[in-house]
C-alpha cells in the first residue's frame, strides 16, 4: 500500500508509541486520525502533526465502550472519505502476581478488577476497533491493513498475567483476521515491541531499568521510532499478512 494520502487511524494515538507511529503516517504523507480518551491529549498530539501539513482529525472514545467504537470508526470514514489502515495500538499495564505470599502465608492475590481492566482495554479494546476499522473499509471497499500492537510479554512475563494473555490474544486475532478478511483485499499483522522507551519506562529508577536491560542482546531500550518503522514496513509491503513482527532487540523471555 502506498502510505502517502492513505488515512491511518491509530488508538492510543496522544503519547508515546502510538504518538510516534502517527508521527511516521504524518511525515509519509498520510492523512490520520487519532484516537484517546482525553481530548486535551489529543489537540496537543495532533498540533504538532499538522506542523508536518497534512490532515490531521482528534476522535476522543473509551476504546471499550462499544458504541463510541463504532461511532469513532463511522465518523472517521465518513470525515476523510476513506479508512486505510488501523494501528491497534491503546493499552493499559496493571501489573501484579498471581498470589503473594510470605513465610508460607497467603497474603494476596490477583484482583478480577485489575485482570477484568486490563482484557477490557488490551483484548476487548483492540476486537471492537478491529471489526469496526474492518467493517469500514468494506463498505468503503478498501483494500486495507490492521496492525494490532502485541509484546514480547504475550510469550509469558511474570508478574503480567493479564497483559500476558491479552497480548498473546491480539497476536492470535491477527492471524485470524488475515484469515478472514482477505477475500475483503485486507491485510491483518502484528507487532511485538520489546522494552521500549517510553515514560513509563523512564519514570522508573535507574536500577530497575538496569535489571530489564540487561538481557537484551543489543544492550538497550528499544525506541518509539523503530516501532512506528516497523509499523510503515508493514504497511508497505503488501506481502506481508498474518504474521508477527517482534522489535525487541533479541530478547526472548
Amino acid at each position: 500500500m502506498k502510505i502517502k494520502n492513505a488515512t491511518a487511524v491509530v488508538t492510543g494515538g496522544a503519547r508515546g508509541i502510538g504518538y510516534a507511529i502517527a508521527e511516521s503516517f504524518a511525515h509519509q504523507g498520510a492523512k490520520v486520525a487519532l484516537i484517546d480518551l482525553r481530548a486535551v491529549d489529543l489537540e496537543r498530539a495532533a498540533a504538532k502533526l499538522r506542523e508536518t501539513g497534512v490532515e490531521v482529525r482528534c476522535y476522543a472514545a473509551d476504546v471499550t465502550a462499544e458504541l463510541q467504537v463504532e461511532k469513532a470508526m463511522r465518523d472517521i470514514a465518513d470525515d476523510f472519505g476513506s479508512l486505510d489502515v488501523l494501528i491497534n495500538n491503546a493499552g493499559i499495564v496493571q501489573d501484579g502476581l498471581l498470589l503473594k505470599v510470605k513465610d508460607g502465608e497467603l497474603q494476596g492475590k490477583l484482583s478480577l478488577d485489575r485482570w477484568q481492566s486490563v482484557i477490557n482495554v488490551n483484548l476487548t479494546g483492540v476486537f471492537l476497533c478491529g471489526r469496526e476499522a474492518a467493517a469500514n473499509m468494506v463498505r468503503l471497499n478498501s483494500r486495507g491493513v490492521i496492525i494490532n500492537i502485541s509484546s514480547v510479554s504475550r510469550h509469558g512475563n511474570a508478574g503480567q498475567t493479564n497483559y500476558s494473555a491479552a497480548k498473546a490474544g491480539v497476536q492470535s486475532m491477527a492471524v485470524v483476521w488475515a484469515k478472514e478478511l482477505a477475500r475483503f483485499g485486507i491485510r491483518a499483522a502484528a507487532i511485538a515491541p520489546g522494552f521500549t522507551r517510553t515514560d513509563i519506562l523512564t519514570s522508573m529508577k535507574p536500577e530497575t531499568l538496569e535489571r530489564m536491560i540487561a538481557p537484551v542482546p543489543v544492550g538497550r531500550l528499544g525506541e518509539a521510532s523503530e516501532i512506528a518503522s516497523a509499523a510503515m514496513f508493514i504497511v508497505a509491503n503488501d506481502f506481508f499478512n498474518g504474521r508477527c513482527l517482534d522489535v525487541d532487540g533479541g530478547l526472548r523471555l
